[in-house]
């Protein structure tokens, strides 16, 4: 089995901006809990036991340190032991980089398994382990079926026994994409990887800078002839990058995970309610009740952290509302996120967005198809729609906004 992991963690991540804005893309929260922790939870139950964040800038660094330190906690949240450490202070230049700098200075010399801090998934490590093997691999990458748009992952060409012939970086056109199997970032590493970037071929991708996995070292390493392998993926598998990939992740999720993996009760149907202290059975049961008297009408799946409180004629569907939110009455969460300690006021509507950590949303105030981020004050009755707010920004009442960033 796989025994180590690394999860290189760089970049600005300007694509899920305004949430990454003060946030490590990885600590963004999802389903109550930062992304990254769920990506943790997973693999620790397959048995891998040491996780190396090979983190670049100082926002990365920051926040998943200060958060998960070295992993003692998990063995009393999770019941896995885990070891966390960090790659030290270096200027990585892709995310490969990042991964060799890590195994480099902690002289690891065994399979690894790479993932990315952005990516939810789950399908069998073990499955991608054995396959590895027996093909004697360098490098084996999980492979994703995708029908759409290819134009922002990686696309390979495999043959026969699925040994990756060519592979395109972000293929501007579809018909410039090989195949519709794409990379999901998760990789499976011999244990020469490191001696790679000390011969003739690494050596050079390093010197010149070029140390991405997708745009330059696999490429390089199909060119060089050394075996790279895709495997098939079974399981579901997002890549959290945009704000609308990340409320079709939740969604999906919502959707098809148990009330076990969501850690919650599920008081009512599609209704998942996290906490287990006496205080916490009591807000269930007044949820309970609440819904049973269509005082809060809910549709679809839902889950609700912990120290909700949620008033009457209220109308919650398909989303997922983090700890310590307020809803007062009249207002409506639909097919959205609401990150914990904000405040939704009285008869606000909130639809298909994303509300950010500590954020107010005032009374009679509209927010849809909009992204806000943490520690903004949006005034009663303001119309936001297709409009994303940057942490710490007011928006006064009454406002209208409709296509517009708030810098």
């Amino acid at each position: 089995m796989v025994r180590v992991a690394v999860i290189p963690v760089g970049g600005e991540a300007v694509r899920l901006r305004p949430l990454t804005i003060e946030t490590s893309k990885a600590m963004v929260r999802l389903l109550n809990r930062p992304m990254v922790e769920l990506t943790l939870l997973y693999l620790s139950r397959q048995g891998v036991e040491e996780f190396y964040f090979g983190v670049r800038g100082y926002y990365n660094y920051r926040d998943i340190y200060d958060y998960f330190r070295e992993g003692g906690w998990f063995y009393l949240k999770y019941g896995r032991r885990i070891r966390i450490r960090y790659m030290p202070r270096v200027e990585s230049r892709g995310n490969a980089e990042a991964v060799f700098a890590t195994l480099d200075y902690y002289n690891i010399r065994e399979p690894v398994l790479v993932v990315q801090g952005d990516n939810v998934f789950n399908f069998d490590i073990g499955e991608v382990y054995n396959f590895h093997n027996a093909k004697k691999a360098f490098i084996t990458i999980a492979l994703k079926e995708e029908k759409g748009d290819l134009s922002e992952f990686g696309v390979a060409a495999v043959d026969e026994d699925f040994r990756i012939l060519k592979f395109v970086e972000k293929p501007k056109r579809r018909e410039e994409a090989p195949s519709d199997l794409i990379n999901t970032g998760v990789y499976l590493l011999s244990q020469d990887f490191v001696e790679f970037f000390k011969g003739e071929v690494g050596e050079k991708l390093y010197r010149e800078g070029k140390l991405d996995f997708g745009s330059d070292v696999i490429p390089a390493l199909i060119a060089s002839g050394l075996p790279v392998y895709g495997y098939p993926t079974k399981g579901f598998w997002f890549d959290v990058g945009t704000p609308e990939r990340y409320l079709k992740t939740v969604r999906y999720l919502l959707a098809n995970l148990s009330s076990h993996e969501l850690e919650a009760d599920e008081i009512a149907p599609g209704v998942y309610v996290q906490g287990v202290s006496k205080q916490s059975r009591i807000l269930k049961d007044k949820l309970l009740g609440k819904i049973r008297d269509s005082v809060i009408k809910t549709e679809g799946h839902l889950l609700i952290g912990r120290h909700v409180y949620i008033g009457s004629d209220t109308y919650l569907k398909n989303s997922a509302i983090d700890n310590y939110v307020v809803i007062e009455d009249k207002a409506a969460v639909e097919d959205s996120v609401v990150m914990d300690r904000s405040y939704i006021g009285r008869g606000a509507v909130v639809r298909n967005s994303i509300i950010g950590r500590h954020t107010y949303i005032g009374e009679g105030a509209v927010v849809e198809n909009s992204v806000v981020a943490d520690d903004v004050y949006v005034d009663r009755d303001a119309y936001l729609n297709r409009v994303k707010v940057w942490p710490h920004k007011r928006v006064e009442s009454g406002v209208k906004l409709e296509g517009f960033n708030l810098i």
